[in-house]
């Protein structure tokens, strides 16, 4: 976050915080304390941490037993595992003003981004989050201008815990927002690094005296989001002045979001009346500059624009307009209902709490029937005492003498299970199931009794009950795909190279690709900037898993008698260099031209061919002619000779040399083939090597010194 450029008078600085504070305790006291309350709750179900303290220390002071049988976790992995093979396989298609070419860019251009920011992992979280944390996970999508001078996309994952949406929010859709915040505890040093001196030294001087919003504001004590314990030292325990009233620990920071009307520039397509806002970080010079060079219309209108507004307490740390047209957070809910998101553990909780509590009760009668008690006549035992039987009673081959004339000790029968207790078990395992739409098929835990066809119907079934969370997983990868789409053509614009993914092979190097570069004739190469784009976002199985579906079924097809390629078997298998193999069969084959190396290789063996065709050509030719002169001279004598007849040997002589002349002329003409290819590769390929290093010496020349 950028430090405030402009020194705020004191009476703005509290309208502003005051304000802020306002906003924040409407959204916090509006449902947010209590969903960190159920987040909390359900995070500690998930990793088994399941007993109500007050409970487990009765039960441990009466001396039974506290089970958790945790059915959370292998439910919530379950959800998990479909997830991860199902990943997200985005492509752009053109509508208004774009192309097929920029389209395809953008569809590679996303793929860099998602693989540099690990997105694949950062989703997992976001989508954990949203299972775990009774349904909430935030992506957090911005500019990052750390590594790069022009800046790169960063795609994070936020803890929901910090996030608050607009509490009168009825749409998932953050478009739909007015406001979002993220409020977290910070350090006075973490301040000081972000926001400057004087503004920790500000905030400094509000705690000690006493000044600030309250104990929600300052953290004296370990008092933060859910705890119920009060800040005595806040309250009246410490005095101003005080030593430890003085031991700031941290402070609320509270970063919000809020779309405010004002006043914007549009670039106006003449052609097409499309419209696009000037990106807000350029100048009124630089967009008269840019519709000038495109032959486009600058207008302004009234628009809602976001503002950033970041408040510690009566301290502003930063309040402008945004640079992004829309909201940092991309939500993930799991469930979302009239404003009222939710997650799957939440209707666990009970039937989950029910089989911890049942197997607790079956564990500790079956503890209690070791040891029964007797039914023991007073007076009637021989040599030991009432007392001695208890403490010995369990004991094996116990030997007891009573007296005569008295009922000999009878031992009290053992505690028996209530009928209709495991029964219960069973329904609360039932329900777990029925509500989750995870079923032993989905866990792999089917009887090796049921048939494969019957698991596959039962996994189709509970694929069925888990689609609404997938269904809100692929609502978000869209939201997430418009909003990377809106920051590429907000903010790459200028000319850049960036390496991307090799399609056929991930394992190749990275290939490099222009984009935004002006060529002499005044176009310009992948422009980034212009045109409207409509997302696709669809789910792909992972690679895996895919690779191995289609391998088996390409190697079935083809035992069935399908011609399916060799090239389209070996992409298909693991082998470590599948691609490479693939393509030297295809070349082989003739279905695809070859390297310029192996194109090299191949006319360096055409042409020792060609030699070798000729030489023979020449002995073949000489031969005739000495049986030409033979036969003028002296028929019998060639015939004595060549133990022949000269006429039918010539002819065989001949068509020989005939045939290796046509030969001769299809290796002449291939190898004219390959080496026109082989050229034009090579003038491709250092094409492309001179204008990446003209673009690069370019950029180095530009850069500030």
């Amino acid at each position: 976050m950028m430090k405030s450029k402009k020194k705020l008078d004191p009476a703005k600085e509290e309208e502003i915080t005051r304000a802020q504070w306002a906003r924040y305790e409407r959204a916090r006291d509006n449902g947010h304390l209590d969903y960190v309350d159920m987040a909390l709750k359900c995070d500690e179900y998930y990793q088994g941490d399941q007993w109500d303290l007050d409970d487990q220390a009765a039960l441990e002071a009466e001396g039974r037993p506290a089970l958790t049988i945790n059915t959370i976790l292998p439910t919530i992995n379950t959800i998990l595992g479909e997830q991860s093979s199902r990943r997200a396989d985005v492509k752009f298609k053109p509508r208004r003003g774009g192309s097929d070419d920029v389209a395809h860019t953008l569809t590679k251009l996303y793929m860099q981004i998602a693989d540099s920011n690990k997105l694949d992992w950062v989703e997992q979280q976001v989508f954990s989050d949203g299972l775990i944390m009774d349904g909430r996970g935030y992506f957090d999508v911005r500019m990052d201008f750390s590594d790069h001078v022009e800046g790169e996309i960063r795609i994070t994952a936020k803890d929901p815990l910090d996030i608050l949406i607009d509490p009168d929010a009825k749409d998932a859709d953050p478009k739909t927002w007015n406001e979002v915040f993220e409020s977290k505890w910070m350090t006075l040093d973490e301040i000081e690094e972000l926001y400057g001196k004087d503004k920790s030294n500000q905030l400094l001087f509000v705690a000690e005296n006493g000044m600030s919003f309250g104990p929600d504001s300052v953290e004296y004590q370990e008092t933060r989001f859910g705890d119920t314990e009060t800040n005595d030292d806040y309250f009246g325990a410490g005095v101003p002045g005080d030593e430890e009233y003085r031991n700031v620990k941290a402070l609320r920071v509270i970063e919000r979001q809020h779309k405010k009307l004002t006043r914007a520039a549009f670039f106006v397509d003449r052609t097409t009346g499309d419209q696009r806002e000037c990106p807000s970080q350029w100048g009124e010079a630089k967009c008269k500059k840019f519709a000038k060079k495109y032959d486009m219309e600058l207008i302004t209108k009234v628009i809602r624009r976001v503002r950033w507004t970041v408040t510690c307490d009566q301290v502003v740390l930063h309040d402008d307009w945004s640079p992004y047209n829309d909201f940092t957070i991309v939500p993930f809910f799991c469930y979302f209902r009239r404003g009222r998101p939710f997650g799957v553990i939440r209707n666990l909780l009970s039937p989950q709490e029910q089989l911890n509590k049942i197997a607790s009760q079956e564990l500790h009668i079956v503890n209690t029937t070791a040891n029964s008690g007797w039914m023991v006549e007073a007076g009637s035992l021989v040599g030991m005492t009432a007392d001695d039987l208890e403490e010995h009673g369990a004991e094996t081959g116990l030997v007891l003498e009573y007296a005569r004339g008295t009922s000999p000790p009878q031992k009290i029968g053992a505690n028996q299970i209530p009928t209709g207790l495991d029964r219960i078990g069973q329904k609360a395992q039932a329900n777990i199931q029925s509500i989750s739409g995870i079923n032993d098929s989905m866990l792999g835990t089917d009887s090796a009794e049921v048939s494969g066809v019957a698991i596959q119907a039962k996994q189709n079934r509970g694929a069925i009950m888990i689609q609404v969370p997938l269904d809100n997983l692929r609502k978000t990868r869209q939201y997430l795909a418009e909003k990377i789409l809106n920051l590429v053509q907000t903010f790459y614009t200028e000319e850049r190279v960036i390496q991307v993914t090799n399609e056929e092979d991930p394992m190749q190097p990275r290939e490099p690709m222009m984009l935004n570069a002006s060529t002499p004739e005044g176009d310009i190469i992948n422009n980034l900037t212009i045109g409207e784009y409509d997302v696709i976002v669809s789910s792909a199985p992972a690679r895996d898993s895919f690779d191995e579906t289609q391998f088996a079924e390409a190697l079935s097809l083809r035992q069935a008698g399908v011609a399916i390629p060799d090239d389209a078997i070996i992409q298909y298998s693991h082998l470590l260099r599948k691609e490479e193999l693939a393509k030297r069969i295809r070349v082989m084959t003739g279905q695809e031209p070859p390297s310029p190396e192996q194109a090299q290789v191949m006319q360096q063996q055409q042409m020792l061919a060609m030699q070798n065709l000729q030489l023979e050509t020449m002995k073949l030719q000489a031969e005739v002619e000495k049986l030409q002169t033979e036969a003028a001279i002296n028929v019998a004598k060639v015939q004595e000779v060549a133990e022949v007849n000269p006429q039918v040997r010539m002819a065989e002589l001949q068509a020989k040399i005939q045939m290796n002349q046509e030969q001769l002329a299809l290796r002449r003409e291939l190898s004219s083939e390959s080496n026109q290819i082989r050229q034009g590769q090579s003038e491709t390929s250092a094409a492309t090597k001179i204008a990446t290093t003209a673009m690069q010496q370019s950029r180095t020349q530009n850069k500030p010194q």
